[in-house]
């Protein structure tokens, strides 16, 4: 018979649960480690540890910054060691962040997505030419295949032109032009074939995954 069997209700709170449970032992046995000097190489192993375990952090900006105060943060802020950094306060933590900004500069247009306007504000840019015009049409295309993915089946390419016209602040005008864009059963076929891709090769890693 096992005696003495830890359940996780009567564990202390896990203060940042991405980190497990072991991080967070190893943070109390520092707190209840005396000598400063090796209270110092407790904290600095387990800034080690917790970097090996998110190793794609490794290429956000000031990396051991957050690390040690994510460390700060499970010990409640009662660890006293030396750091490298600031040691985070209350009140910094408690301050609600301010809020973002929607990013759609024209939400009437949003099935187009932002991606659009920085490509149409790009295509602006270019010198007058074969390969503007080839991107002009080609964004043009893509808005037909947003529109069409998210209102209807059918689409006068005359619309299309219009907002382009519209989202270019009057720089673009296809409707001077003779050429035409994709047909608007191309476009979905398209996109359909590219989702049942899609969903294939998902299929196909989920079944990979369960081999193992």
């Amino acid at each position: 018979m096992i005696d003495n069997l830890e359940y996780n209700t009567e564990r202390n709170h896990l203060v940042i649960p991405e980190y497990g449970r072991h991080i967070q032992k190893m943070v109390e046995h520092a707190l209840a480690v005396k000598d400063r000097e090796k209270r110092n190489k407790v904290a600095q192993s387990i800034i080690a540890v917790m970097g090996n375990l998110n190793p794609h952090l490794r290429d956000v900006p000031d990396f051991q910054h957050k690390l040690w105060d994510q460390l700060f943060i499970i010990s409640n802020l009662e660890l006293d060691v030396d750091s490298p950094f600031p040691k985070p306060s209350a009140e910094m933590l408690q301050k609600a962040p301010s809020p973002l900004s929607y990013p759609q500069n024209f939400p009437k247009y949003r099935f187009y997505g932002n991606n659009i306007k920085r490509m149409i504000d790009q295509a602006k840019t270019w010198e007058e030419g074969e390969k503007k015009e080839a991107l002009i049409y080609t964004i043009a295309n893509h808005m037909k295949k947003s529109y069409l993915n998210w209102n209807k089946d059918v689409v006068e390419d005359e619309v299309i032109f219009n907002h382009l016209y519209e989202l270019s602040e009057g720089e673009i005008n296809l409707n001077k032009k003779d050429e035409d864009l994709s047909e608007a059963s191309d476009l979905i076929t398209y996109a359909k074939r590219k989702n049942t891709n899609k969903n294939t090769n998902n299929k196909k890693k989920n079944r990979n995954r369960k081999r193992y």
